[in-house]
């Protein structure tokens, strides 16, 4: 090949690769126009199922916690959102077919006499009862036996199991790591499959589990702080302890999640799952946000299931060294 050929080559791969790209219709709304959630977005970009299935990866294989199967790896709340139509868009958007559900009373009807579980399609939706707000054992489990009872009257399959929450103080929303124990023990005894909220102590973690708990559910940051997984090292230790005589232990994210990369971040840490609220409930646009989301969480699946390249100190060309044309 004469050096014209090999030029007029070379220009036309450069011209393949750098041609413009026109503008992307997903980019997020600019802030000078009204701020309307695209309806496309949920449906142009791919599901990780078919994305799965065209690379024969069980990335989207369903998550079992105990009893339960669900098909989505995210978990939802339903507090803190403007309103109870806005949360059920929301929720259709994120793909989640798990919410939690505060059971005290004055989180299920809000001011204006609206109740929660009226916005739920409770066929479409294992509900998770949730004892946010009890910073007492005692509190937590009579919570607990609540949301059973109310949950057994709507004949919904989450009956028997809660997202157990027993909170130290008001200021940080940590969990108290004594009582949360004794409460997993109480409950354990009495039936239910327990799913708890926890530090990202190791050691809390590994008692937990071995109290009976069904997942144990660490926490990336304090609750709706947007902070995302402060102390991955911590979450790692975590996974080493709760799978290293069950790998297919659920492990699951809670808590702390600010935006999609958190997600993608702690799915690429190799969870089970990632549960949220504020996020989304609190994002200028909840919608945008709930997709992006279930997306994101998507594709920290994926990556952790393919697997990323280790870390150097010093580069490594991409290109092959071997056949270089001389100068």
């Amino acid at each position: 090949m004469n050096w014209d050929s090999l030029f007029n080559l070379h220009f036309a791969i450069f011209t393949f690769h750098f041609r413009p790209i026109p503008p992307s219709p997903l980019l997020p709304p600019s802030p000078l126009l009204p701020l309307s959630p695209s309806p496309l977005l949920p449906i142009t970009l791919p599901t990780l199922a078919t994305t799965a299935d065209a690379l024969c990866i069980p990335a989207a294989a369903p998550l079992r916690i105990g009893t339960h199967t669900l098909q989505s790896r995210l978990i939802v709340g339903t507090g803190k959102y403007a309103d109870y139509d806005i949360m059920a868009r929301s929720l259709e958007l994120s793909g989640t077919d798990c919410v939690t559900v505060a059971v005290r009373r004055e989180r299920l009807i809000d001011a204006a006499g609206n109740n929660l579980l009226d916005f739920l399609d409770t066929r479409r939706y294992t509900l998770l009862p949730n004892t946010a707000g009890c910073f007492t054992a005692d509190d937590a489990v009579r919570v607990a036996r609540l949301g059973r009872e109310i949950l057994l009257g709507l004949e919904n399959a989450g009956a028997d199991w809660v997202k157990l929450e027993v909170l130290a103080d008001k200021k940080t929303l940590l969990p108290d790591p004594l009582a949360t124990l004794v409460a997993t023990e109480r409950l354990v005894a009495e039936g239910f499959q327990v799913l708890c909220y926890s530090s990202d102590d190791p050691v809390l973690a590994r008692k937990l589990k071995n109290a009976g708990a069904a997942s144990v559910m660490p926490a990336g940051s304090p609750i709706g702080s947007g902070q995302g997984v402060l102390n991955p090292n911590n979450i790692r230790i975590c996974l080493e302890y709760l799978k290293e005589d069950d790998p297919e232990y659920p492990v699951i994210i809670d808590a702390g999640v600010g935006t999609a990369s958190d997600v993608t971040i702690a799915m690429e840490l190799g969870v089970d799952g990632v549960l949220l609220n504020t996020g989304i409930a609190h994002a200028r646009d909840p919608l945008g946000m709930a997709a992006a989301m279930r997306h994101a969480l998507e594709a920290g699946r994926l990556a952790y299931l393919s697997g990323r390249i280790p870390k150097k100190l010093y580069a490594t060309a991409s290109s092959p060294e071997a056949g270089v044309i001389g100068g």
